[in-house]
């Protein structure tokens, strides 16, 4: 039986690199890899544990074919290794750290893909945002209300086209609670068994 696609979204500020980093362990014992993305930003950069390259070797990797998915969003490059397409032939699930916009492409290349869309308080969101101090009040403020937006639009269609569920989970409180819901819910799912 071919493995499942899990595919994490959220707004910045919302925890995924941190959900990740958590989950790595109680995923890899239900035989779910975790997938680092290539991401074209300097090594040095606070964030997730990616692996940095350059434009010009990012652009090389593609055009070889080293991608099952990849997107270009806030500036920056972003690559899922197609290893993952061996992975889930050979029945491992695979949990990446996806993208919102590139949303419709891999659910057309992974029909079956469950999406984890993760949240947080606005107010709370707010504060992380301001505190990593890479916007002006006023950039934070448009991207909560387009944060609010997505939201709303993707359960509106997922409900409307009987697509594959959405798992929502709060990130507001304790890391080890949305750790917590996030196995609970892919157990409910069948993904990761």
């Amino acid at each position: 039986m071919a493995g499942r696609l899990i595919y994490l979204i959220g707004p910045s500020g919302s925890g995924k690199d941190s959900l990740l980093d958590a989950a790595r362990e109680p995923m890899a014992a239900r035989d779910c890899r975790i997938v680092r993305r290539v991401i074209t930003r300097s090594a040095e950069a606070k964030g997730e544990a990616a692996q940095a390259v350059s434009v010009e070797t990012f652009k090389q990797m593609q055009a070889q074919g080293a991608f099952a998915l990849s997107w270009f969003a806030n500036g920056l490059h972003y690559g899922i290794a197609k290893e993952i397409d061996l992975w889930l032939a050979e029945g491992h699930d695979v949990l990446i750290n996806g993208s919102r916009g590139h949303l419709p492409q891999a659910r057309a290349r992974y029909p079956e893909l469950l999406v984890v869309l993760l949240s947080v308080d606005q107010v709370i969101l707010r504060q992380r945002l301001l505190a990593r101090g890479r916007e002006s009040a006023q950039e934070i403020e448009a991207r909560l209300s387009r944060n609010a937006q997505f939201a709303d639009d993707l359960l509106a269609t997922t409900a409307a086209s009987n697509g594959p569920p959405i798992i929502l989970l709060d990130n507001s409180g304790a890391l080890e609670q949305t750790v917590a819901s996030l196995l609970q819910r892919i157990d409910r799912e069948h993904a990761c068994a």
